[in-house]
């Protein structure tokens, strides 16, 4: 019977920078590391997007991509994907809706690190376990603000969302998505009450059923 390799136990302080949890599994030959991040889950309309990344050099500057701000988020992509290797897969609100959030949230991950052009040697994922991971993983409470792979995959994931989000604004110009990228926000919440949702809305989630009213789809359908 083959049994599976786990690392040593170690204690890895929430305050010893964002390189700590990647130097001690270094120590202990992991290498190498994916981080997998999400965005767009609490949003009501638009895709959810799942990166994983693998730093191949270090990144300056890296943090919870919802602490940048756009233009910092912006340059710190272009430099993550210029030294990383890195999977994105974008799960649109219509799969959302057939199969559960969670559930694509879940199989996002795995299907980003499915990506990566070479297998990681342990996985760290924000917030949640991950069943069903090609190699060991460690679920981290707020992963994005302590591991610095967690933190680039939060940064992919955000841009690449917000640039499908601005592409989505184009089509649908009456929801106001370039500015709010498809969260609940009062100005959100009067698009839908006035126009009904769009075909890129997620209407299994309860804000947008309820801007239904006697619509079943919006004005801004193109």
């Amino acid at each position: 019977m083959t049994v599976a390799f786990r690392p040593r136990p170690s204690v890895v302080r929430r305050d010893s920078g964002l390189y700590a949890y990647e130097r001690a599994l270094a120590r202990r030959g992991l290498t190498p590391i994916a981080g997998v991040d999400e965005a767009g889950r609490g949003a009501c309309a638009g895709p959810l997007v799942v990166a994983a990344v693998i730093l191949r050099k270090q990144v300056d500057g890296l943090a919870d991509s919802k602490l940048l701000t756009p233009q910092v988020r912006e340059r710190l992509y272009e430099q993550i994907i210029r030294v990383s290797h890195v999977g994105i897969v974008i799960i649109p609100s219509g799969e959302i809706d057939a199969k559960g959030l969670h559930k694509c949230n879940v199989s996002g991950m795995r299907r980003a690190v499915a990506q990566l052009p070479c297998d990681p040697e342990y996985i760290l994922t924000d917030g949640f376990p991950v069943p069903g991971l090609p190699a060991p993983s460690l679920a981290v409470w707020k992963g994005d603000q302590v591991a610095a792979c967690v933190a680039a995959a939060s940064i992919v994931a955000k841009v690449t969302r917000d640039r499908l989000m601005v592409t989505l604004d184009e089509r649908y110009p009456l929801y106001g998505f370039a500015e709010h990228k498809g969260y609940v926000t009062p100005g959100h919440r009067l698009a839908l009450e006035t126009h009904g949702p769009c075909p890129d809305h997620r209407f299994s989630f309860v804000t947008v059923a309820r801007g239904m009213g006697e619509n079943e789809m919006g004005a801004g359908v193109a």
